[in-house]
């Protein structure tokens, strides 16, 4: 056994443990977390340590088989460029790609992550996976806009998803621009007969919104310069988020990531309906794509389960849960590292659907331990580091 001891221990679940003691076995489980030198003495020597010992982060949301894309992308050129680019640009060998995806799950272990929620368009990863000591759920990604194809698209998600069976994985929309309604009702069909997570993109643009309101902007032209006919979509003066609530499962546990451009109104406009929404903030890539950040403040205390995600290597520096809370509390700083850390590990975790095991630092849980160090009190800072310890 080991035992780790350090200025504060948060189990997240409980109030943080000044000079805490955290007790693991081999396989990582939690065998105990005390205060008292004494009681945790009976496992064997303790390893002093500065700094915060946490659980291991949860990455809501990821793309695993973009990493060959990394630094390939300009910065900041706004959603309609970045999705023209990866399009234009994501084609790569099977060996580039699997390698880079390689890389980028070590470099999500070395930086404390424990589980990820990953979006996937192909099987290329599978392999990766089933080799990683992460936790995976797999979102098999569908999109088609035109009618006429929902049903085609539907049925090549669903192969699909039976390659990455049986780890964990499930079928999911891509955003709201990119699937029709009929898709979205045969996605809504099948979360009827089981277990089936859905992760969608929400809100990352402006443009996304004019576009569903008044049928204008910029995404007329991504239809055009992609052949897509939407001669079918009328205008419901309704944004995206809008137009879709609707249309989504009330079965499921629903992750809306993102949401750049959600505002109050559209946060009243959910809690109207009947449907287990969670949200995800990726702040690293929203700066990357957009320039811009979601209004944080906004959808706390508002009773919703709050997440964190990295997006992918295409639209960001790093894969690192870390980066990404000091991030927001450089733009927030009204928010706290305690709460930062539940959007980071627990919060996570319930959506994966794996918080028995993960999420929090409590006897018979494998959540993993981080330590983390350069704090200035209990505040992230810009040299503030994490070490996996488990």
């Amino acid at each position: 056994m080991k035992s780790f001891r350090a200025d504060y221990v948060f189990p997240i679940y409980a109030d943080p443990i000044k000079n805490g003691i955290v007790t693991v076995d081999d396989d990582g489980k939690i065998v105990a977390v005390t205060d008292s030198q004494v009681a945790a003495s009976k496992y064997g020597p303790v390893e002093v340590l500065r700094g915060v010992i946490c659980p291991g982060f949860v990455n809501a949301h990821c793309h695993l088989e973009l990493s060959h894309l990394k630094d390939k992308i300009p910065a900041k050129g706004g959603l309609i460029d970045f999705i023209k680019n990866v399009q234009q640009i994501r084609a790569g060998s099977d060996a580039e790609i699997l390698e880079a995806a390689r890389k980028a799950d070590r470099e999500m272990y070395d930086n404390g992550i424990v589980a990820v929620g990953d979006i996937c368009n192909s099987n290329i990863s599978i392999a990766v996976k089933a080799d990683s000591k992460l936790y995976y759920h797999s979102f098999v990604e569908t999109f088609s806009f035109q009618p006429d194809k929902a049903q085609q698209a539907f049925d090549k998600a669903l192969a699909l998803l039976n390659e990455f069976k049986p780890a964990p994985a499930s079928i999911t929309p891509h955003a709201p621009y990119s699937v029709s309604k009929e898709l979205f009702r045969l996605i809504k069909r099948y979360c009827e007969t089981g277990n089936n997570l859905i992760s969608i993109h929400n809100q990352e643009s402006d443009e996304e919104n004019k576009f569903f309101r008044y049928r204008l902007g910029a995404f007329i032209d991504l239809y055009k310069h992609f052949g897509i006919d939407i001669s079918h979509f009328k205008s419901q003066a309704r944004n995206s988020l809008q137009s879709i609530i609707p249309l989504l499962t009330d079965n499921q546990d629903i992750l809306l990531v993102h949401n750049t451009c959600t505002n109050l109104k559209d946060i009243y406009f959910i809690k109207r309906f009947d449907r287990r929404i969670h949200f995800c903030f990726c702040p690293g890539a929203n700066l990357y794509i957009e320039n811009k950040l979601p209004k944080i403040e906004l959808f706390m205390d508002q009773g919703f389960n709050i997440t964190l995600g990295t997006d992918s290597l295409a639209s960001n520096t790093k894969l690192c849960i870390l980066n990404e809370m000091r991030l927001i509390q450089e733009k927030f700083p009204a928010i706290n590292t305690g709460t930062l850390l539940e959007w980071a590990t627990v919060n996570g975790a319930k959506f994966l659907g794996i918080a028995d095991e993960k999420g929090t630092i409590e006897a018979g849980k494998t959540p993993g331990l981080n330590l983390l160090t350069g704090l200035d009190g209990l505040r992230i800072t810009p040299d503030t580091k994490v070490r996996r310890l488990v």
